[in-house]
């Protein structure tokens, strides 16, 4: 894979006992140097204009002015620091530059992955949330659909956490697909499978939420079962995969337990799915905060990409897990 990287992202400084934090990326850098094929590129930072292009302007003013003043707790749980805006543009750069990539070719071992920093598929509209400050993926898709590389893109989610403000700013177009499969009842308390879409985005938002515990079988049947019908059924020119790696066994903020072998079966299924439905694929940071955890996650995704075929899980599918499935897909009549 060909990696996106910026040293700027590792300026955001969010404190000493913060669970998003720039030893987050050096674990990650660290884990691949072991591997073999990997290529890094820095990308130019996102403009003004790009991240008001999913953001309220008024929000992004706000946010750079808060940053200048030196930073300090945006909320309980999002931290900024003076460095913060150029990181958080540097971060969103790094996403627009994937789904870029992918769409101008590059695939199979060249296939990108932003690696950027604070991540991004809780900020909605108007505010910052849950250690995010702009909406990366978003950035990315709005900048292909306006640039007119793509028509179609769909933003699948394998994040622990539900992604709400990737959800809330596509909630009503129907030229992005947001799935996502999420633990149930944790934070941000979104994602039922009743939230659809809107007006000429109904039926484009697809949330799986599954039960703690959920494991490889689940996730693999829960992609075969539901998130591939949907991005058979949207058809889209680019698949950008909002790569959060807090589902795994180990990881300290979530229960759920995906292995790390999981993470390249989940990668295998996409890009599956993305060469029948002919879409380029691009990959963006979310979570992950074990930082052990995190580094195999990506290795392994990363490794299925350069030949490696992942092991198929011996565990079961849960039972609640494909009752959730089967409700989904009457839901979106899948």
């Amino acid at each position: 894979m060909r990696f996106g990287y910026s040293e700027a992202c590792l300026a955001h400084d969010t404190g000493d006992r913060h669970p998003e934090n720039p030893d987050r990326l050096r674990a990650i850098r660290r884990g691949l140097a072991k591997r073999h094929g990997v290529e890094y590129t820095d990308a130019p930072p996102a403009s003004h204009e790009a991240v008001t292009a999913v953001h309220d302007d008024d929000y992004v003013d706000e946010f750079e002015a808060f940053c200048a003043d030196g930073g300090g707790s945006w909320d309980p749980d999002t931290v900024a620091g003076e460095e913060t805006w150029d990181a958080a543009l540097a971060s969103a750069g790094l996403a627009a530059w994937a789904a870029g990539a992918a769409l101008d070719g590059e695939d199979g071992r060249q296939t990108p992955f932003a690696l950027g920093r604070p991540p991004g598929h809780h900020a909605v509209v108007d505010d910052a949330m849950g250690f995010c400050f702009f909406n990366n993926a978003a950035v990315a898709a709005q900048q292909v659909l306006d640039a007119g590389d793509a028509a179609r893109v769909a933003i699948f989610d394998w994040d622990v956490h539900h992604g709400n403000g990737t959800q809330d700013i596509f909630y009503d177009r129907g030229d992005v697909l947001y799935a996502s499969v999420h633990e149930d009842g944790l934070y941000p308390a979104t994602g039922a499978v009743s939230e659809t879409g809107a007006g000429a985005g109904d039926g484009t938002t697809v949330n799986l939420a599954l039960a703690a515990g959920a494991g490889d079988a689940d996730y693999q049947y829960a992609i075969d079962e539901a998130i591939a019908p949907a991005l058979r059924r949207f058809d889209p020119d680019l698949l950008i995969v909002s790569a959060g790696f807090d589902a795994h066994r180990h990881d300290p903020i979530s229960r759920m337990r995906v292995s790390s072998e999981g993470y390249g079966l989940m990668a295998d299924q996409l890009r599956t799915v993305a060469a029948e439905v002919d879409a380029a694929v691009a990959y963006v940071l979310e979570g992950g905060y074990g930082l052990d955890t995190l580094a195999d996650g990506v290795s392994m995704v990363h490794e299925t990409y350069d030949g490696r075929d992942p092991i198929e899980p011996d565990d079961p599918v849960d039972e609640t897990t494909k009752t959730s499935v089967e409700t989904l897909r009457s839901t979106v009549d899948l």
